[in-house]
C-alpha cells in the first residue's frame, strides 16, 4: 500500500508542474529539425533536377538512373527522349529517369566542333578528328 500511494504523488506532481507548451515543446523542436535537415534539402534537390531535365538539349553526354551513359539525340516529347550509348545503339529513355548530366553541349561550339573536323577530314583523310587537331 505505501508504494501505491507513492506513485500516485509523483504523478499528480509531475502533471501540476508541466503546461500545456512544456509538453509540445519537443514535438515542435523535432518538427522543426526534421524539416531543415530532411524536408527542405530534398525539395532543393528536385528543383534542381527539374531545372537540369528541362535544359536538356541534342548532344548533352547524360547518365540514366541505371547508370547507362550516353549521348542525347533527340528529344520525342515533354517526357522521353532517345539516347545514343553505343555507336548505332539508340533508346528511347524518359527524362525522369536522367541522373545527371556529365557534359553539356553548346549549339555554337558543337557546330564549330563539326566544322573543324570536317575541315580536318578532307585535309588528313586517314587521321581522326582528335589527331587531327593536334
Amino acid at each position: 500500500m505505501f508504494i501505491s500511494s507513492a506513485f500516485a504523488q509523483d504523478a499528480a506532481q509531475a502533471a501540476v508542474a508541466q503546461s500545456p507548451l512544456g509538453q509540445f515543446l519537443p514535438l515542435i523542436l523535432f518538427g522543426a529539425v526534421l524539416y531543415f535537415f530532411l524536408i527542405r534539402p530534398q525539395q532543393k534537390r528536385m528543383r534542381d533536377h527539374q531545372a537540369m531535365i528541362g535544359a536538356l538539349r541534342r548532344g548533352d553526354r547524360v547518365v540514366t538512373a541505371g547508370g547507362i551513359i550516353g549521348v542525347v539525340t533527340r528529344i520525342e516529347d515533354d517526357k522521353q527522349l532517345v539516347v545514343e550509348i553505343a555507336d548505332g545503339v539508340q533508346v528511347k529513355v524518359l527524362r525522369s529517369t536522367i541522373g545527371e548530366v556529365l557534359t553539356k553541349s553548346n549549339a555554337s561550339e558543337s557546330k564549330a566542333a563539326n566544322d573543324a573536323g570536317a575541315d580536318a577530314a578532307k585535309a588528313k583523310p586517314g587521321k581522326s578528328k582528335t589527331l587531327a587537331k593536334k
